[in-house]
């Protein structure tokens, strides 16, 4: 079908928890794909300016990883405490709500003039930004039928690759020429523009509240922690993350420090692992909503093995070589992301989705948050600038993801 047609997104899988009305589909994905793009960017753009960022602070690996870790770890407590209110609002106010928080969190990032001014405003931007990445999973669940979730999901997960395609590299050029303040001013005014056209864009999505019984958030919670099948859910969510952030955090501080790269030829990492996942992640969408999100998730998972190992134990290569290992890396790193979230989406029935995807990216980003954390205290800076020990990195990374491998098989999709 068109993907923008009107389509009633009162589907009997999700019964009267949805608004009776029609929505262009292609419409929310493209706004949805919109914000994902500035949230993720927002992310994304601290790992390639690691080199920078410690150069210019004089900070050790260590207080690079708390740098990361801040952002994840206010979106994790944030999360928590959105699950016991979110499911009450409409989702369009939520969205835009959080979506401003947000856009000045990131304004504060480019004003901070030190690192710990700094450190604060990635606490400002995560408190907004996690929940913001929550709610977008809750209103795809919410508006887009199970078997078109895989593509949808693979679509707005795409802004991810659009991110590391156009925003990295930019960002990235800037930072080369002016200061590492200059992404964060350019992100700032983005966002703000995608604001004002989401508060346009985005129809009103009650649907949730209808015939909703009101509870204690605390009761709600309570009966989403105990929930079996949202115990494996929220398990593989941590296992899936903390084997991709032990690994993402230094791969361009190594790159630099190690292989050999300069800090503006960073950005070509990015470009070409942004370019193939645009394709991949959709691809691996398609595939989840044909074949079964279960099996493509297994597989994926399994292929990634190969090139975490590559990547955290690169010698001096030429650069072609390098970025062959880097693109395959973030092909299989995002091929394995989207059936798995889309597979986390369905396993929660519509009234509890959204507090559901807050508790769930609470601990996605609790769990990065450990989990660069943890890959600051293994990675150590010798003598001669070289990073050590990136390498026990990956193999704990590989462990983690046999893990996943296990527990996703436990998963049952209710809707």
């Amino acid at each position: 079908m068109n993907n923008d047609q009107p389509i009633d997104i009162a589907a009997p899988e999700t019964g009267d928890f949805v608004p009776k009305k029609e929505i262009r589909e292609g419409l929310l994905i493209f706004t949805l794909a919109a914000i994902q793009f500035t949230h993720m960017m927002d992310f994304v753009i601290m790992m390639p300016l690691g080199p920078q960022l410690m150069r210019v602070f004089n900070i050790s690996p260590s207080e690079f990883g708390l740098l990361v870790s801040a952002y994840t770890f206010s979106a994790a407590v944030a999360g928590f405490l959105s699950a016991l209110f979110i499911d009450r609002f409409d989702r369009k106010h939520a969205m835009l709500g959080l979506y401003l928080g947000f856009t000045l969190g990131t304004l504060a990032c480019a004003l901070a003039p030190t690192f710990v001014m700094l450190l604060v405003a990635r606490v400002v931007a995560g408190a907004f930004g996690g929940v913001l990445g929550a709610l977008i999973l809750a209103v795809i669940g919410d508006a887009i039928p199970e078997h078109r979730r895989g593509v949808a999901t693979g679509k707005v997960m795409a802004a991810f690759s659009v991110a590391s395609i156009a925003g990295v590299p930019v960002g990235l050029y800037l930072a080369s020429i002016s200061s590492w303040h200059a992404p964060f001013y350019l992100l700032a005014g983005l966002s703000f523009l995608v604001l004002l056209a989401s508060f346009k864009l985005l129809p009103p999505m009650r649907g949730h509240l209808t015939n909703a019984v009101k509870q204690n958030p605390f009761l709600v919670l309570k009966e989403i922690l105990q929930k079996r099948n949202l115990q494996w859910a929220m398990t593989l969510m941590v296992t899936l993350t903390m084997s991709g952030f032990l690994v993402v955090p230094f791969i361009s501080p190594y790159m630099v420090a190690n292989v050999g790269f300069s800090e503006t030829e960073l950005s070509y990492i990015y470009l070409f692992g942004g370019i193939a996942t645009v394709f991949t992640s959709q691809w691996a969408g398609r595939l989840a909503d044909k074949h079964g999100k279960h099996k493509v998730f297994i597989i994926s998972a399994v292929l990634s093995i190969v090139p975490i190992l590559l990547i955290t134990n690169l010698p001096p290569v030429q650069h072609y070589v390098a970025l062959i290992v880097s693109t395959v890396f973030f092909i299989f790193f995002g091929a394995r992301f989207v059936p798995a979230m889309s597979l986390i989406t369905s396993s929660v029935e519509p009234k509890l989705r959204g507090s559901f995807m807050s508790i769930n990216s609470s601990v996605q980003q609790l769990s990065a948050g450990i989990a660069a954390f943890i890959s600051g205290l293994i990675v150590q800076e010798a003598a001669d600038g070289k990073l050590q020990h990136f390498g026990w990195d990956g193999v704990l990374a590989c462990l983690i993801t046999l893990i996943a491998i296990w527990v996703v098989r436990h998963i049952k999709t209710v809707g």
